[in-house]
């Protein structure tokens, strides 16, 4: 089998040594500081500190490793390990050191010495296949050579494991998991089919199998390769909110993976044979999003059913009415008693909030129980507050099970609920929305309270804008800018983007509450000196705290204005580092007082995507976060959901408000520029929205309505389903 690695980058060295000690090792093994000796030595450095992941390398073992030198402020000169490889030790000292240390249970350095001195240098290979040779040295019985013998076998078979996997370009952390997830049996499924280990292990994508792939000497037009490609496209068509792809969208894809067109279609057949994919009149799904998009439909459509009217329903409209209700607002209350699915839609000042504390009222007059919820914990928190009543996250209502890997409620236990209110609807993806509605009774009823002009939820499916184009549930949208909400810049400007129009800045000099400036800058140079400035001068104006009260926004996370060179310059201004250099690099970049966002859903942890909060301390690798007034350890396996988060894309603050926000626009952005996008950035701010940038920039995101059209179906089911009379 041909071995390929990948090649060493500059400044990388390749060095053979021995682990003299453990000097630290984090409880996941995923981050070391081990004392090495070169083999051979050399005069310059005999001895060295490696660091990085080193797996459970234990003394007296042998490793071939790839990193970088670099000079610590506090420990000096150290190898920044990139890769490893472990080596069998060759010399009767390694074996004696490697044998001792207490790697193999049950053999100490005098029980090493001993079998050093029975079988030399092909100990190793006695104790693997002739087991029964061991009891030739005093002290070790049947039971114990048996012992010894599995143990040497369990770490060889290891050893040659992660060989195999760094052989074929894998690093340390990603053969680890690789290996994790297959056990014993690594190497036989990896050999099989390496683009299927793509889907199945989180971290390696089609790239990282291809070069699986290769290493392996497989063709490129090899049918595994080809399903590899369609499960790939499938995934980042999901990615970009798609719940399903056609056999054009897969065709045109492959090409961009160099994955002959001819191919695809036969691929698809026999991952549709085999389950893997699901196809339906020409569409070609994911079976979760699948199964999702039916559920999704159906729930609807049975919630949807007109109800019959409750005895006491004008009590309890007259206990939720009062004067400011507008007549659009009464038919929201009284639909919410008469309708098993309702629709409430509007933008910013439009009343939402009041017409859901009146539906709260109504239901509460009926004696009827009302469940709150919002996909994040800030949307749940700012639903709590103005509504005066417990409101939690979907995930949370939902009540994750660890023991099972699901939700506990479901269609045999559902929510405790006459009345399920979700507010930030527009954030709700298929996935999501399935979870929660077969956890809503057939009994109870279902409000969804969202601003359809926002931006759609990253994931696959925008349940909301498709159930109203369906016309399938009752949906009242509230048109009217109250008066009140009329004296906000930020309300007029909102609605001025929204329908196409540049908007008005708060007048120089002056202040109120819900202020729109803008400031113009051209260069990323003169954007990021303003944008410090900018927080400087809002946070005294204002009496804010610039981590926790102003949240800056960008559309895109890479490039010269981009969240994450954003992030890099408001930490050091914001968070500085200890003048000591006491941070800790195992930490990677997070200090004591970071603002940080968890990236994807973690159920077992609780915390999900878009969850921000505080590093309070670090603790060698682990990272400890406060979210949501609780503290959540993050172990070196788990930092790469976390990320700073003093400026973040606006995709990641969907549901979330705060008091002031600064938008920072360039040319460089002109590729996601559009309406909904900065309008649903613009309607994240309560007291002060500061666009920052270049005025291009604005007019080219005014300017451009572009729809955000996903393959789904959705719609199409609701109507077709609403169209069927109930049984």
């Amino acid at each position: 089998m041909a071995e390929t690695r990948a090649p060493n980058a500059p400044g990388e060295e390749v060095i053979d040594a021995v682990v003299d000690s453990v000097t630290f090792r984090s409880e996941d093994a995923r981050f070391s500081v081990l004392r090495m000796s070169r083999t051979p030595a050399r005069e310059d450095t005999p001895h060295f500190v490696a660091v990085g992941d080193l797996g459970r390398s234990e003394p007296g073992e042998m490793l071939r490793l790839r990193g970088v030198w670099h000079e610590h402020p506090r420990y000096g000169r150290r190898l920044r390990v990139r890769a490893f490889s472990p080596l069998v030790p060759t010399s009767t000292e390694g074996l004696v050191r490697y044998l001792g240390s207490g790697a193999i249970p049950g053999v100490g350095p005098e029980t090493a010495q001993r079998l050093v001195k029975r079988f030399g240098d092909r100990v190793l290979e006695v104790a693997a296949t002739q087991s029964d040779k061991l009891r030739e040295v005093e002290g070790i019985g049947k039971a114990r050579a048996r012992s010894i013998a599995e143990a040497i076998r369990a770490k060889r078979e290891d050893a040659e494991t992660m060989a195999f996997l760094h052989g074929l370009g894998l690093g340390p952390a990603l053969a680890r998991r690789v290996r994790e997830r297959y056990e014993d049996d690594t190497t036989r499924v990896v050999s099989d089919d390496p683009y299927m280990v793509a889907e199945q292990v989180r971290g390696v994508g089609f790239k990282t199998a291809d070069q699986m792939g290769r290493a392996l000497e497989i063709a490129s037009d090899d049918p595994r390769r080809a399903a590899g490609a369609a499960l790939h496209l499938l995934g980042t068509a999901a990615d970009d909110g798609h719940v399903f792809m056609t056999l054009e969208d897969l065709e045109q894809g492959a090409d961009s993976l160099d994955v002959p067109r001819g191919l695809m279609a036969p691929a698809l057949a026999a991952l549709t044979a085999r389950g893997v994919v699901i196809e339906d009149r020409g569409a070609f799904y994911p079976p979760p999003l699948y199964r999702a998009e039916l559920d999704v439909a159906e729930r609807l459509v049975d919630l949807a059913r007109p109800r019959k009217p409750p005895a006491d329903l004008a009590r309890a409209l007259s206990e939720a009415h009062d004067d400011a209700l507008t007549e659009t607002q009464r038919s929201a209350v009284s639909a919410s008693l008469l309708r098993g699915a309702l629709v409430l839609t509007g933008g910013p000042g439009t009343g939402k909030t009041t017409t859901v504390r009146a539906i709260v009222r109504a239901h509460q007059a009926l004696g009827r129980r009302v469940a709150l919820c919002a996909p994040t914990g800030r949307a749940a928190k700012r639903l709590a507050e103005t509504t005066e009543l417990t409101a939690k996250t979907i995930h949370r209502t939902l009540e994750w099970n660890p023991a099972h890997g699901s939700f506990r409620r479901d269609r045999q236990n559902p929510i405790e609920a006459d009345l399920v209110l979700v507010d930030e609807a527009s954030m709700l993806d298929m996935r999501l929305a399935q979870s929660l509605l077969n956890a809503v009774d057939s009994a109870s009823s279902i409000v969804l309270v969202g601003d359809v002009d926002q931006l759609p939820p990253v994931s696959p499916g925008q349940v909301l804008r498709e159930t109203i184009a369906s016309g399938v549930v009752e949906t009242i949208r509230l048109r009217e800018v109250f008066r009140q909400a009329q004296q906000s810049a930020i309300v007029r400007g909102a609605h001025a983007i929204l329908h196409g129009r540049m908007p008005e800045a708060t007048p120089a000099g002056t202040r109120g509450d819900g202020d729109l400036f803008m400031i113009p800058a051209r260069t990323p140079e003169e954007l990021q000196d303003k944008l410090l400035a900018t927080i400087e001068r809002a946070a005294q104006a204002y009496d804010l705290d610039p981590k926790r009260d102003l949240q800056v926004l960008s559309p895109m996370r890479r490039g010269p204005a981009g969240v994450d060179q954003l992030n890099a310059r408001l930490q050091e201004a914001l968070n500085p580092a200890p003048p000591d250099g006491s941070t800790s690099r195992r930490a990677g970049p997070f200090r004591p007082g970071d603002k940080v966002m968890q990236l994807r859903n973690d159920y077992e942890r609780d915390v999900y995507n878009g969850d921000l909060g505080e590093v309070t301390h670090v603790e060698g690798p682990s990272v400890f976060v406060t979210i949501d007034g609780r503290e959540v350890q993050y172990q070196p396996k788990h930092l790469e959901d976390l990320t700073l988060a003093f400026a973040s894309t606006i995709h990641k603050v969907q549901g979330s408000e705060f008091p002031a926000v600064v938008i920072v626009l360039h040319t460089s952005h002109f590729i996601l520029l559009s309406r909904a996008l900065i309008y649903t950035a613009v309607t994240r701010a309560r007291r002060l929205v500061v666009l920052l940038g270049d005025p291009r920039a604005l007019a080219r995101a005014v300017r451009n309505a572009v729809s955000y059209d996903t393959h789904s179906r959705l719609a199409e089911r609701l109507t077709a389903l609403g169209a069927t009379p109930a049984p």
